[in-house]
């Protein structure tokens, strides 16, 4: 069971950037679930598609990993013989953990963890990749080559999951739903301190791109199919078949 995340909720005297080391570890799945409007929606989403795209003999990338739920959603659904998921994840503490919540299940599709940046991992063979609120994360100038990268290692009719924040061209909308999630995270137990301290401390860090960039982008590099199929406020989904 994981701890209630505090991390923000004493006063802080110089903030840092946000880092995904041991102490958010600890607290992942009660910061997420609190933070992230829709995310448990997403998780299971990702499992029901996993069951529909996911090839016999064929691999499943979970990139940007953190503890594993991603996962444990597609293994739990993949019917499909002779697949395997590669889990890939920067942080130490993130795969350490992700080790321990795959081994405690046993499935007929094997997951091997790896600590190691995503924009060097090599996509082949596979029937479906996941970047659940991966992207965001990345530098804006590394983001078309690692899309680029994923496409070439799909194969046709693949399916990418790609879970984001958003951001919104038009400004009234867009503080409308910054607003909205920041009332859910106070609904959620988060005081005004606790999110302004997060904000400040993410915001360097997490770079959204809007809808319509995302769609773009899919778009030139040659995805013959993407949609929004989740959004609640400015955090959602996109898929992009192959």
């Amino acid at each position: 069971m994981s701890l209630k995340d505090t991390i923000f909720s004493a006063p802080i005297d110089k903030m840092g950037d946000f880092t995904f080391d041991e102490k958010v570890a600890e607290v992942f799945p009660d910061m997420i679930q609190r933070s992230v409007p829709g995310y448990s929606n997403i998780i299971s989403a990702i499992g029901m598609l996993a069951e529909r795209y996911v090839k016999p003999n064929t691999l499943v990338y979970d990139l940007g990993c953190s503890l594993g739920a991603a996962t444990l959603s597609m293994r739990r659904h993949i019917q499909s013989e002779g697949c395997q998921i590669i889990a890939v994840d920067n942080s130490h503490a993130m795969v350490e953990r992700c080790k321990l919540h795959v081994n405690a299940y046993r499935s007929d599709t094997p997951v091997e963890v790896v600590e190691a940046d995503i924009r060097d991992v090599d996509i082949t063979n596979a029937s479906m990749v996941v970047l659940n609120f991966t992207l965001q994360f990345l530098a804006p100038e590394d983001r078309l080559s690692l899309l680029k990268k994923i496409y070439a290692g799909l194969r046709p009719g693949g399916i990418l999951i790609l879970s984001e924040k958003y951001t919104f061209e038009d400004d009234t909308s867009n503080e409308l739903l910054i607003d909205l999630h920041h009332t859910f995270k106070r609904a959620n137990g988060y005081s005004e301190l606790e999110v302004s301290q997060k904000r400040s401390a993410i915001e360097n860090v997490m770079r959204p791109d809007s809808i319509p960039t995302h769609k773009e982008r899919l778009q030139s590099i040659g995805f013959s199919s993407c949609e929004v199929w989740f959004q609640c406020f400015n955090f959602g989904s996109m898929f992009a078949v192959k």
